[in-house]
């Protein structure tokens, strides 16, 4: 039987619903494509604008900053400006500044029209699954997410290759200008045929006759924790952590504003976030569960592109096909997915792809210079055989038990969550990734003796080279320690990937027992939402 819920809210209108799916997937798609398809061309946008590999990662993680800071307000914006308008003017904002990203002189301006990015990229998301969990009845539902689910988890997956290729063929300027024709397409459908439903028009009536208090402390306080605890984890490394001035005095203003934004957001009549939905048991360990998500999606998509052209010097477009076969097993698996949970109870669900993901990380480990591209592709189709167990069946549990005016909120805290987890795996990746290096270097380079038999065979292949000049007996030749130097700085390098993969590893496995702890829902019935 139909939710009769869903049914007031719907915003089919008088189309079909699966339309209606298709139809937002189609930003989303553009838009988590776009979150990843950088990962492969920073070095080529890097060299283009004359910055450095590690400035240039901040085109990836200004983006993930600007969403976090907009996500939590997204299901408020919602309801005050309306749904559909909210969404055309969150694709609209993410279009323009596309094409802005597209025509940045510098990096500077590149940043900033990311961030501008950002905050059209996170309304978005919020909006299309507030749709979908209004627009479908819960037996449906999980239905809906799965098709929904392959522009999330497929699109992350073909985004380096997509993104490797383009750079390659045309310029890094393109990874950004497809978006425009994308956003004008979904623009108009959206226009033609997404409807604006009764009952939200109702609530925001409701809401604007009140008289509309705006929030304005609720959202400074949000913007400053979440922006300011996304700025620490990203220059950290590079200032020296608390070392830094600035660093510790945004850790301070972060901690305080969310530790006051807490019981500041539970007075208000009318808060920019409500925080009684984490009342809910089980939205409160899906919020968990996405974070995981979150962070091994976007940590190893980051972090495999950067391995395989680093150490293994593959080009962008090698290293983008090594991640296809990845997104290919993702895309066959999310329609199964849909059929086991009418049968399975969702945290079995969820429980076996975080200890997939826990074996995918762990077989990671096993990297060396010489590996093959086969070898590479199979690992990420093991890792993208988890990832197939997760995302859909989590979104759609966190709607069990919430009531239909929640979910503008629901949807929008669960994409904080991904974001979150996707720029704290991002930076988290590059920092341990960075101080892991030179350790491993330190300890290597204690442990080379220059009157050892193979350094001395080096030392006499070395001397055949152009330029050849020995100090000494005792000392190796200047060719010889060039050659030992950047064997040792590969070794190294190696040795920190699989600490990263560990670590991953590990943040999987602690995503079991809290998948494990998702009550029982009915199976085929609210559950299944």
């Amino acid at each position: 039987m139909r939710d009769a819920g869903a049914g007031a809210r719907s915003a089919a209108g008088g189309h079909n619903p699966w339309l209606i799916a298709c139809i937002v997937s189609i930003a989303t798609f553009m838009q988590v494509l776009d979150t990843s398809i950088a990962n492969v061309s920073l070095r080529h946008i890097a060299g283009g604008l004359g910055s450095s590999y590690s400035q240039a990662t901040r085109i990836v993680t200004s983006y993930l900053v600007a969403s976090a800071a907009i996500l939590p307000v997204s299901g408020w914006l919602a309801t005050v400006m309306g749904r559909k308008t909210f969404y055309m003017t969150s694709v609209a904002l993410f279009s323009l500044s596309s094409l802005a990203c597209g025509l940045a002189p510098n990096l500077g301006w590149l940043i900033l029209f990311r961030v501008l990015q950002g905050l059209g990229g996170g309304g978005l998301a919020p909006s299309e699954q507030s749709i979908l969990a209004d627009t479908f009845p819960p037996e449906t539902r999980g239905q809906a997410f799965a098709l929904y689910g392959v522009t999330v988890v497929v699109a992350p997956t073909i985004g380096p290759s997509l993104g490797g290729y383009i750079t390659e063929t045309l310029s890094w300027h393109w990874i950004f200008l497809i978006n425009v024709p994308v956003g004008l397409l979904s623009l108009a459908l959206t226009g033609s045929f997404v409807a604006e439903p009764a009952a939200n028009r109702k609530e925001r009536d409701k809401l604007l006759r009140g008289g509309l208090r705006i929030d304005a402390v609720g959202f400074a306080l949000i913007a400053l924790a979440l922006g300011g605890f996304e700025v620490v984890i990203d220059r950290g490394q590079e200032s020296g952590w608390f070392g830094s001035p600035l660093i510790a005095a945004l850790a301070i203003v972060a901690a305080l504003s969310l530790i006051a934004f807490v019981p500041w957001e539970l007075t208000r009549e009318q808060p920019i976030v409500d925080l009684r939905i984490f009342a809910n048991r089980q939205f409160a360990l899906c919020m968990l569960a996405v974070l995981a998500t979150g962070t091994l999606i976007f940590a190893s998509i980051q972090i495999v592109p950067q391995l395989l052209q680093t150490v293994l010097q593959y080009s962008a477009t090698q290293a983008g096909l090594a991640m296809t076969p990845g997104g290919l097993a993702a895309l066959v698996e999310l329609p199964v997915t849909a059929i086991v949970m009418r049968y399975v109870q969702p945290r079995w669900i969820v429980g076996f792809g975080m200890a997939m993901e826990a074996v995918a990380m762990w077989a990671m480990t096993d990297i060396s210079a010489d590996m093959s591209m086969t070898h590479v592709a199979w690992l990420r189709v093991l890792q993208s055989f988890g990832l197939a167990f997760l995302f859909v069946p989590i979104t759609t549990a966190a709607y069990g038990g919430l009531k239909p005016e929640q979910t503008n909120e629901a949807s929008a805290l669960l994409n904080v969550a991904r974001n979150l987890g996707g720029s704290f795996g991002i930076a988290g990746a590059q920092a341990v990734f960075a101080i892991r290096s030179l350790t491993h270097a330190a300890a290597l380079d204690a442990r080379v003796d220059p009157e050892s038999a193979p350094v001395q065979h080096l030392d006499r292949l070395a001397s055949h080279l152009p330029g050849a000049v020995s100090d000494g007996p005792a000392a190796l030749s200047r060719p010889a320690i060039a050659l030992l130097m950047q064997g040792l700085e590969k070794q190294a390098q190696i040795l920190a990937y699989i600490d990263v993969f560990r670590l991953l590893a590990v943040v999987a496995l602690i995503g079991v027992p809290v998948a494990l702890l998702l009550r029982r829902v009915p199976l085929g019935g609210a559950g299944a939402g």
